[in-house]
């Protein structure tokens, strides 16, 4: 079968990749092509445009970028009608993929959609366009069933697809070098994947983490993020390309921009505080219509604060400085944290979450086609 993924993100990308790895075990003559990155292309996956060229973050940024957005659907849907896939599959990304969705629906071109938008954080009303343009959602986290239900709209919980990617690398990396060669504790700094977001996170970082002067911090720079602009901001601190994961693994706390990061972190069992500061009227307009208690994932899917969220104007150094004495020095705090984490483990369900949701899509796909 003939399949069209689109993911606009770093993390769709990692999440889209190990799908179309699954899906290429359950339908081995599998033609994938579509919008993502270099693990998709390393899946097996055609990867036409990048999401390097997609990602415009806030509101603000989103209508300054309007003309280049319309663009990019445009384009998208002519390959989508010249590639005729017998299903496209959408991986988060809402605001792209849910108008995609709608054009793909007028076209009678089935579609799956894997890892649901945040709707049950805000623009709730998007559930009537899901459950109209979309044939089978795919979620990733516990209570996202149960919000879907209230709309009479049937969903496949899967697992979440990150247990199984930091399950591989744990196994696979028992022995893995020093990210850095020092004897001291390591901090590591997420300041996010995007330049405009790095840009305000990182300089207030550095700030606070030149408080431990017994501990090296270590910044995660994303891959697509020239190593010359982490140095403009932050010159004498080691930073790490592309690993991640490796950082985490050998890191004794963390400074985290909130997203997908602090989930992560949590799974890789290292404590951490979550921060967030952005364009001061896209935060002015979140506030108003987001309808969450909190903005991490974590606290999120625990229905409760475990990890701090410094936000906006709570995120600033003296702040920052206080909550990682607590993490650093704390061990009850941080036991507590760590705690925590073991249940949201529990919460998140069992392995194999990419598996499950490719077998239950090519078996969507097969039995339709028998009819």
């Amino acid at each position: 079968m003939r399949y069209y993924i689109v993911a606009g993100e770093a993390s769709g990308d990692l999440h889209a990749a190990n799908l179309a790895i699954e899906l290429h075990k359950a339908d081995p003559a599998a033609v994938m092509r579509g919008w993502g990155g270099d693990r998709m292309q390393a899946a097996g996956v055609e990867v036409v445009k990048h999401y390097r060229e997609l990602a415009f973050m806030g509101f603000i940024e989103v209508v300054k970028n309007l003309r280049t957005i319309f663009r990019n659907l445009e384009a998208c849907k002519t390959d989508i009608l010249k590639f005729n896939p017998d299903v496209v599959i959408l991986v988060d990304y809402p605001g792209f993929n849910l108008r995609l969705a709608e054009f793909l629906k007028q076209k009678g071109i089935k579609v799956f959609y894997y890892i649901s938008p945040q709707i049950w954080a805000w623009k709730q009303s998007r559930v009537h366009k899901i459950k109209r343009t979309v044939d089978k959602m795919f979620v990733i986290l516990p209570f996202e069933k149960d919000f879907y239900k209230k709309f009479d709209y049937d969903v496949e919980f899967t697992g979440h697809p990150l247990l199984d990617e930091i399950k591989r690398i744990k196994n696979s990396s028992a022995t893995v070098a020093p990210v850095v060669d020092t004897d001291k504790k390591i901090i590591a700094l997420l300041p996010g994947s995007r330049m405009q977001e790095i840009k305000e996170m990182l300089p207030v970082m550095v700030h606070a983490v030149s408080h431990f002067k017994n501990y090296q911090p270590v910044i995660a720079a994303a891959p697509t993020i020239p190593e010359s602009f982490y140095q403009s901001l932050a010159a004498n601190i080691p930073l790490v390309h592309g690993k991640t994961y490796s950082l985490l693994q050998q890191s004794y706390a963390a400074m985290v921009t909130s997203g997908t990061a602090t989930l992560e972190t949590a799974l890789f069992k290292v404590p951490e505080v979550v921060c967030y500061k952005g364009n001061h009227l896209s935060y002015l307009i979140a506030r108003q219509l987001v309808k969450v208690k909190y903005i991490s994932l974590v606290n999120l899917i625990l229905d409760r604060m475990l990890v701090k969220e410094l936000i906006q104007q709570d995120m600033n150094e003296q702040s920052l400085v206080a909550e990682m004495k607590l993490l650093l020095e704390d061990e009850g705090y941080r036991n507590n944290m760590l705690k925590g984490f073991d249940e949201l483990i529990q919460l998140l369900g069992s392995a194999g979450a990419s598996a499950k949701a490719a077998q239950k899509m090519y078996n969507l796909l097969h039995s339709s086609q028998a009819k």
